[in-house]
């Protein structure tokens, strides 16, 4: 039962992205009400994965703006709907997201850091003075093993993802840096309020990538394997349940021991 999460409402960013959509389905499962956000139209289709429609409220915004977040927060206010949970899982790529260290445009640069920082910053000022009031909550952030060690750049000679080269461009491990600076800074800032601040460090995950990205991937993961989404789920229903209610500043790392060696 400490796994329960039947009165839990979750709010989750990036909701319709490949791993969204997948966390939204193993929260319904655990009993959760679930709040799905995303910049993409299509975050409405996910309303079909309750019967009970009172349980997914879905909607579509810019996480990186302040007054899209206020009017949400006026939303559900209205509606009476407290957040208990937030997972900051949206991170975003940028037209020349693979581009070369040394011709990364500004633009760019600066568009990731709007969505995968200071959106994150945005989420968390907004519902977490509420989870303070009330001494209950816990904020979840998705980080990535890049924002806790540097690249392996050997692997990404001839890797591609959809059939497109690519690489881990240093702005994705800025921002993933930054975000686990923010979780430890506000899992003492709101601790004395009972708010618990956590991260998810996930390893690689199979998603498209070709096989000469996967073989070079898996020789680098004591598991040897990447990780399927399902492998991701424990430690999302851990944080997010009753279970983990004295664990707060912590980094739980899901990579297969790829950051062991």
């Amino acid at each position: 039962m400490m796994f329960n999460l039947e009165n839990k409402t979750i709010l989750v960013t990036g909701a319709a992205g490949i791993l969204g959509k997948q966390y939204a389905q193993v929260l319904i499962e655990y009993g959760a009400s679930l709040i799905l956000i995303d910049s993409y139209e299509g975050i409405h289709d996910l309303q079909s994965l309750s019967n009970d429609k009172s349980r997914v409220y879905t909607h579509c915004m810019d996480i990186s703006e302040r007054t899209s977040w206020l009017k949400l927060k006026k939303e559900l206010d209205n509606k009476g709907i407290h957040v208990n949970v937030l997972i900051n899982n949206a991170a975003t790529k940028s037209e020349n997201f693979f581009e070369n260290f040394e011709n990364f445009p500004l633009e760019d640069w600066e568009k990731v850091i709007d969505v995968n920082i200071t959106g994150v910053m945005l989420g968390c000022q907004t519902f977490g003075p509420d989870m303070a009031t009330k001494r209950q909550g816990s904020i979840i952030n998705i980080l990535s093993i890049y924002g806790i060690v540097a690249p392996d750049q050997r692997i990404y000679e001839g890797s591609e993802y959809l059939g497109k080269q690519i690489n881990t461009p240093a702005v994705y491990s800025t921002t993933k840096a930054a975000v686990w600076g923010l979780t430890k800074y506000l899992s003492t800032y709101w601790g004395k309020a009972n708010v618990k601040v956590n991260a998810i460090t996930p390893g690689g995950v199979y998603s498209g990538q070709n096989e000469i990205f996967q073989k070079k991937y898996c020789e680098r993961v004591p598991l040897n394997r990447m990780a399927n989404p399902d492998d991701l789920f424990g430690a999302l229903i851990f944080l997010a349940s009753d279970a983990s209610s004295y664990i707060t500043g912590q980094n739980l790392v899901v990579d297969g021991g790829w950051t062991t060696w």
